[in-house]
């Protein structure tokens, strides 16, 4: 651990979910190695949780769309929100409109800049399939950001140093004053994928608020 950074202990909030979604990132799916690890758990040892991880379209505003009708009848108190990369910065914004807790790993601070690039046609790591990120998706980003952080403690950011695609500092910046577990760069899985999740997964569980019966 970087002795520079504060690194708050992450205390899940009070109250029991029993609603868990996981947003993917960019160009990924529910088939990602995190997604399924946290499927696998959820069916192992939390049946009685509904977990919900949906495709989700390129399209943001159609992303968000799909999670306030998916999610609607949800209890929002109980309800977790989990998200990595693309899927964190989803996971705020709708963190900020539920007031729901929120886990994010390696999240996405500024996408309509960083995804700028990427207008045109993609493929999906899992299966190779294309879609387009059209140039008004840029705006849709910006329309869906949050002002700013409320209720910090809602939050864990669990960010990687070592992580290739995203500026850690920006996202450390960003949830300052929220709990933060910082993988400092020569720790195993301190990549953008946190290829060591397993490493991270019990401390994001308790945040969470799941622990096996």
């Amino acid at each position: 651990m970087n002795p520079s950074v504060p690194d708050r202990r992450a205390m899940s909030p009070e109250g029991a979910v029993s609603h868990v979604v996981y947003l993917h990132g960019f160009r990924s799916s529910p088939h990602s190695t995190k997604a399924r690890q946290f499927a696998d758990w959820v069916r192992e040892h939390r049946p009685d949780v509904t977990w919900w991880c949906p495709q989700l379209p390129p399209s943001p505003r159609e992303a968000l769309a799909l999670l306030e009708h998916g999610c609607a009848g949800w209890p929002k108190d109980r309800t977790a929100v989990i998200g990595s990369s693309l899927g964190g910065f989803y996971a705020t914004a709708l963190a900020e409109r539920w007031g729901s807790r929120a886990v994010l790993l390696n999240p996405a601070v500024n996408p309509s800049r960083d995804l700028a690039t990427q207008i045109g046609e993609s493929r999906s790591w899992h299966d190779d399939a294309p879609f387009f990120f059209r140039p008004e998706f840029i705006d849709e980003l910006l329309a869906m950001a949050p002002a700013a952080i409320t209720r910090h403690e809602r939050y864990l950011a669990v960010i990687a140093e070592g992580d290739e695609v995203l500026d850690w500092r920006e996202m450390h910046e960003r949830y300052a004053g929220c709990a933060i577990r910082v993988l400092p760069r020569d720790a195993p899985g301190s990549d953008h994928a946190l290829s060591r999740f397993e490493n991270q997964m019990p401390e994001v569980l308790a945040f969470a608020g799941l622990s096996p019966r």
